[in-house]
């Protein structure tokens, strides 16, 4: 996954290897950097009338977030170490605020675009976690 510009936001292809929960049967989407956002991303469908999402960066948004992968969960999506993944958390805001899902978290192969939307086995995390304003 990269730029297709220096100046447009990051803007990728990716191809789940079974359709996210609730969102069946589709399997491809484009994620796309929201301009001015680093580390959110909005997770279009390419049919369905185009469903979205807002995605956020795990990495960039909660650095405490450390969840296992299974040896399945990584083959699935031909992962071989942790710098091929980029992990994402589905964003749901509300009148509170926002919340995460750490429960079912997308895996993206950094180099193939092949993702999967797993539920990890640990019920360490949470499937609505609020978001807490990040510090610069």
């Amino acid at each position: 996954m990269t730029d297709q510009q220096n100046s447009a936001p990051l803007s990728a292809t990716l191809a789940f290897v079974e359709p996210p929960f609730g969102l069946e049967p589709t399997t491809a989407f484009t994620l796309t950097e929201v301009s001015g956002s680093a580390g959110l991303f909005s997770l279009r469908a390419e049919d369905q009338g185009g469903i979205r999402l807002f995605v956020l960066d795990a990495g960039q948004y909660l650095p405490d977030y450390t969840p296992e992968l299974t040896d399945e969960q990584c083959d699935a999506i031909d992962v071989k170490a942790p710098e091929d993944v980029l992990l994402l958390v589905v964003a749901n805001p509300g009148a509170d605020g926002i919340t995460v899902n750490q429960r079912a978290p997308i895996v993206v192969n950094v180099h193939t675009g092949a993702a999967a939307q797993v539920i990890l086995e640990s019920d360490a995390w949470p499937l609505r976690a609020e978001l807490a304003a990040r510090t610069a």
